[in-house]
């Protein structure tokens, strides 16, 4: 395995014009000086006709010409918003942009390089490239690390509000997937995903969605290789709302705290649970077919009777056996049990933070009784996300 010694930042970037000199200052800052940094300025080829989407468009050439004057820096502009240069037709978005950053660097740089995916709007302290060099090189068998991250609070107190239970969801999905011991406990972001071009290739490069597409690119990881979630530095990314991306932390912003907890409930331990037993019954899957809590719910999804016997005439060994259910049954399917489950027996609740305050109880976490998104000062909710962020750490360092 190779030991690495370069970097590639990959970032996307449409209408960055304001964010991106701030994301310059922190590498200018680094102390790990051998990296260099793709940019792909991005918008449709048809914005430039567009009378509501024509300053975008421009921004982004002002951005470019921005971007070529930098010196100090090794600097690659990837040029898909210029007039005739933009996306046409499906081709196009954010998923299309990485695509077309990670390619090029393994096209130009080889498969030993290292990839740090970025988005514009995100910060870091000085020591987060040699950081991920150091976390890298410490564990050969190491494919991707799904890097810790923070959003800071700005906006408004309702923006506030709306970041702060979009994050506790998702330390609260991370930290029960963890307790089950998941093998997809990690959380996706394109502003914190750092790989091997190697491990990129390996699995076929990413899939270029609409949204999700981060998602998708680390559970092939996971299915190949080891994604590790322990890395000494964080990242810092916007908590602004966006609507560029179908899904995910822009779009999560925007809504309202009941849209949230409709699209983000929190489930239930106890449907994690089904989960966990789930996965603790493929050794014995391995000698004869049994019924586990997600039996019924995969012979649905995959359309099938025979869930396991394929696999048995297949893999002939225990442990590859086990590690094909768990391909199986992966991070998409899990989040698509959760919800089913949810929607069944939970969803007539109305709201699903009283889950919330049952992990806490259960970990000691300290929580009030009438903690509310909507009505506790945002402080004591701030508090609450610190509090589950330190124990997501110490059970990242855990997982090393």
């Amino acid at each position: 395995m190779p030991m690495y010694n370069h970097i590639s930042v990959a970032v996307p970037a449409l209408d960055e014009m304001v964010a991106m000199p701030k994301l310059i200052d922190c590498l200018r800052k680094q102390t790990f000086d051998g990296f260099a940094l793709y940019v792909c300025v991005n918008n449709p080829d048809d914005w430039w006709d567009d009378g509501d989407k024509i300053r975008v468009a421009q921004n982004n050439v002002a951005l470019m010409d921005y971007l070529k004057g930098i010196d100090d820096i090794d600097v690659t502009v990837i040029d898909r918003c210029s007039k005739g240069n933009g996306w046409v037709g499906k081709r196009r978005g954010v998923g299309w942009a990485r695509k077309m950053l990670f390619d090029r660097i393994v096209e130009e740089r080889g498969r030993d390089e290292l990839v740090v995916s970025m988005d514009a709007d995100t910060v870091f302290g000085a020591n987060y490239l040699q950081s991920v060099v150091d976390a890298m090189n410490a564990d050969s068998s190491i494919s991707a690390i799904a890097v810790p991250y923070y959003h800071p609070l700005e906006g408004s107190d309702d923006e506030c509000r709306s970041i702060l239970r979009y994050e506790i969801y998702m330390r609260y999905y991370l930290l029960q997937l963890i307790r089950i011991g998941s093998p997809y406990a990690f959380t996706a972001l394109g502003s914190a995903m750092v790989f091997s071009a190697g491990a990129y290739s390996r699995v076929g490069g990413i899939t270029p969605l609409q949204g999700g597409e981060d998602f998708y690119l680390m559970q092939k990881f996971a299915k190949t290789g080891k994604v590790s979630v322990c890395n000494s530095e964080c990242v810092y990314p916007s908590a602004r709302g966006s609507d560029r991306v179908p899904f995910g932390t822009g779009p999560a912003v925007c809504k309202t705290l009941v849209e949230q907890d409709r699209s983000y409930p929190f489930y239930p331990a106890a449907v994690f649970d089904r989960v966990g037993q789930t996965f603790a019954a493929f050794d014995s899957l391995y000698t004869a077919d049994s019924d586990t809590p997600m039996t019924e719910f995969l012979q649905q999804q995959l359309k099938t009777g025979s869930l396991w016997q394929p696999l048995r005439a297949n893999y002939k060994r225990k442990e590859l056996f086990v590690r094909a259910c768990a391909e199986r049954v992966d991070g998409l399917r899990i989040l698509q049990y959760l919800k089913q489950q949810y929607v069944r027996y939970y969803s007539d609740e109305g709201n699903s933070t009283p889950h919330l305050i049952d992990y806490c109880r259960a970990e000691g976490i300290e929580v009030d009784d009438y903690f509310s998104f909507d009505t506790t000062p945002i402080a004591v909710i701030n508090h609450l996300r610190d509090a589950l962020y330190d124990r997501e750490m110490l059970l990242r360092k855990n997982k090393r």
